[in-house]
């Protein structure tokens, strides 16, 4: 693989200064450039107003604060001659053809031989771009077309020319997916590429017939929502986190360069209440709201797509809402019915209609939708649970053209599987469903084998070459006694490692609350300590096993879910980790070794002075303030992630990288040695009194805070331990219970959890 470690960004705009953010996310170093402003002192006005306004941005561009120091800034006049030390330049300017073709032509005398240059357009096709520019530019050039925010969106479409040197886009390809961590989907240069053709037409189609119909935007969001796998935005919260003041945009760029015939030139019509609301600034989510709103009194409100006045949010009941039957929704009869059938129909004869113009692959525009607009199941996927030819034939009774991929599949499906692999259709045959090297995915395992072990909450799988994977399967992730009972008999199998994986959307929430408040209810205190005791019992075992432990974490690993993370010999995360001890925000302390595992690491970290305190009072901040990390780089900070532990950057490419350290780490594996704690004792206790009353009378801590705080400064210090000896990790476990146990029987912690699973948010009593 070539490799790409100085990259230019022109364009220091939204999308391009997000890109730049990203790419040093991914350890490049880069170079932002923009325009001179006019009249300005400061040349590079542009490109550090852009930098500054990123360190500020949330959700956060930067993953760490190294990241920020690896962009450098410039400008176009100026710096244009840095070029020739990129790898890769990204271009990134207005969509303008002619200021971009003026651009490339600059580009062309300075950047050097090898290099690759692209364009983040959606708009202009590639071959406009590369008109009239010599054959070396245009073997180097291509269309990277990266989703908003950057960061994030997992979706990169590459748009290649005939002439594009191959290798040099492949290289490129697998530097995107390995080191910018996205699903790299090659498209056509065709208008609007996969993803915004297609996401587009669906959009606009929703909005004009829920225009036409009158219909309520919440019922018409509930209706394009659950029943076909589609975020609970909808299609209006959608197009609000989008802005309203950009569909114009896009659709007249759309309009301008579709051929006659294109079934988006129907729904390319002008809508009154749409023109209205941007003309008084109702542009969505960045303006003053957009279809849904926050009222004067802050309560939320929809607009009424009749008549333009905005009422309160009304909960939509409507039975079609709540379908898990799709045909029974095409077959439907009422409004409602009519409205998701007719919106969700054409949308999927469009996607239909898009090959081989768009992409030659039904999986390339599955991916698209799935990773671009963040549905469950991809249109063809969706086709399935219809059946193309009851579909074919319902388009045929609605007066709809049947798309030839359509037609062809009659009497088929687009996915298959057989011998435990997954077939796609592909010109009428089915073709094996490859992914590329260094992917392993856990869907592609479970198809294929049955689990090892298995029970309401947990699965243990093999996963080749003596290693097995141990996934949460409970709602939301969530650990319960089922788990801990399932991990116990994972470990006594002894295999040659232990991932601890899983591909929901994350890790793990924590322990069931749900089931913590319904013992509190009644009083079974023993059922809470039994499940504290176990899960002490459980992680010491994993922790001391005769064989390696990797976890391999994405999404949120919260509480308990983080102290399994502690508790494995390494960690092998996803850079879009989120991890932290939370309890104290349900009036609890980590009660599964969470309190001695982040001792341990930090009394043994060169990073603090030795001492009895500095150790206790790092992990004093970071459990009462109920620490989260914002990326793996921030948990490598906040030592959640040790020396050795690694990041992964393509989350399908988490589990293949987990079970090479796993196989790695067996090689030569003898289980870690019990850690020794010298703590401080009572006047250690004390001094974290003092540090909380300070903060309670300062009002930067509750009531409740300092009771809770309390009992982790107890712990931390040690109780009543002598400064001047040494202590085990059971003797830390022990104090663990006892102050989770004192701490679950109060009625503030009580009313803690029960408004965390109300609200969602915690309580600050």
């Amino acid at each position: 693989m070539a490799v790409f470690n100085k990259i230019a960004v022109i364009g220091a705009g939204t999308m391009g200064a997000q890109i730049a953010a990203h790419c040093a996310n991914a350890g490049a170093e880069v170079l932002l450039l923009d325009i001179v402003p006019q009249g300005a002192g400061n040349r590079n006005a542009l490109a550090e107003g852009a930098l500054a306004k990123l360190r500020k941005t949330e959700p956060a561009a930067f993953m760490s604060d190294e990241a920020v120091r690896r962009v450098s800034v410039g400008n176009i006049e100026d710096d244009l001659w840095k070029l020739a030390e990129s790898d890769w330049i990204v271009e990134a300017i207005i969509e303008r053809l002619d200021l971009k073709q003026a651009l490339y032509a600059k580009i062309d005398g300075v950047m050097k031989d090898g290099a690759v240059v692209s364009s983040n357009t959606s708009t202009i096709p590639l071959s406009a771009l590369t008109h009239g520019l010599s054959e070396r530019f245009r073997r180097g050039f291509c269309i990277t077309h990266f989703f908003n925010p950057p960061r994030y969106m997992r979706l990169l479409e590459l748009v290649t020319a005939p002439e594009t040197d191959a290798a040099r886009a492949d290289d490129l390809a697998r530097f995107i997916d390995v080191r910018l961590g996205k699903s790299v989907v090659r498209a056509k240069d065709s208008p609007g590429f996969i993803a915004n053709r297609l996401g587009v037409y669906w959009l606009q189609g929703a909005v004009v017939e829920a225009v036409k119909a009158g219909l309520d935007v919440e019922v018409a969001d509930a209706l394009i929502g659950r029943p076909f796998g589609i975020p609970k935005t909808g299609v209006f919260g959608l197009v609000d986190l989008v802005g309203l003041d950009l569909m114009p945009h896009i659709n007249a760029s759309l309009a301008a360069t579709l051929p006659e015939g294109d079934a988006f030139h129907a729904l390319n019509v002008k809508l009154p209440v749409i023109e209205t609301m941007i003309a008084e600034g109702y542009t969505g989510r960045k303006g003053k709201g957009g279809f849904y709103r926050r009222g004067p009194n802050k309560a939320r409100e929809a607009i009424d797509l009749v008549s333009g006045a905005y009422r309160a949010v009304r909960k939509p009941n409507v039975a079609e809402a709540k379908a898990r039957d799709l045909k029974s929704i095409f077959d439907g009869t009422t409004p409602e019915a009519r409205y998701a059938a007719t919106v969700m129909g054409r949308t999927l004869a469009y996607a239909a209609s898009l090959i081989p113009s768009a992409a030659e692959r039904i999986t390339d525009i599955d991916e698209a939708m799935k990773l671009g607009y963040n549905w469950a199941l991809g249109p063809f996927e969706l086709i399935d649970k219809l059946g193309a030819g009851w579909f074919a034939d319902w388009l045929t009774r609605e007066g709809l053209a049947v798309p030839p991929v359509l037609d062809a599949a009659r009497g088929k499906r687009f996915y298959e599987v057989k011998d435990g692999r997954l077939f796609a259709l592909q010109d009428g045959t089915l073709t094996p469903v490859t992914r590329p090297e260094g992917v392993l995915l856990l869907a592609d395992i479970k198809r294929a084998t049955r689990p090892i072990l298995k029970n309401p909450s947990a699965a243990l799988w093999d996963i080749g070459d003596g290693v097995e994977c141990f996934e949460f399967t409970s709602k939301s992730n969530s650990l319960d006694l089922a788990i801990m009972e399932l991990l116990g008999q994972a470990i006594a199998r002894k295999p040659r490692g232990l991932v601890i994986h899983n591909e929901g959307r994350n890790f793990s929430v924590g322990a069931n609350l749900g089931l913590a408040i319904l013992a509190a209810n009644v009083a079974a205190w023993s059922e809470i300590e039994k499940l504290i005791k176990t899960g002490q019992e459980t992680y010491k075992a994993l922790k001391y096993a005769p064989f390696p432990v990797v976890a391999a974490p994405s999404g949120m690993a919260l509480g308990g879910g983080c102290e399994i993370l502690l508790h494995s010999d390494a960690i092998q995360a996803h850079a879009e980790l989120y991890a932290g001890l939370v309890e104290a925000g349900v009036g609890l302390i980590p009660g599964w070794g969470g309190c001695k595992e982040m001792l341990a690491r930090y009394l043994a970290s060169p990073r603090l002075p030795k001492g009895p305190m500095p150790a206790p009072v790092k992990v004093f901040e970071m459990i009462s303030t109920a620490y989260v990390s914002k990326s793996a780089a921030q948990a490598q900070k906040a030592l959640i992630l040790r020396d050795g532990d690694e990041v992964t950057m393509n989350r399908d490419r988490l589990l293949h990288d987990a079970k090479q350290k796993a196989l790695k780490l067996a090689e030569h594996y003898t289980p870690p040695a019990p850690p020794i704690f010298r703590l401080p004792g009572d006047a250690g206790a004390t001094a974290f009194e003092m540090a909380v009353r300070d903060f309670h009378a300062k009002g930067m801590a509750t009531d409740y805070d300092v009771v809770v705080a309390g009992e982790l400064g107890g712990i931390l210090s040690g109780g009543t331990a002598d400064p001047t000896g040494e202590v085990d990790e059971d003797f830390v476990l022990g104090l663990e219970r006892a102050a989770f146990m004192r701490l679950v029987k109060r009625e503030g912690t009580l009313a803690r959890i029960e408004h965390m699973l109300t609200t969602g948010k915690p309580l600050r009593n």
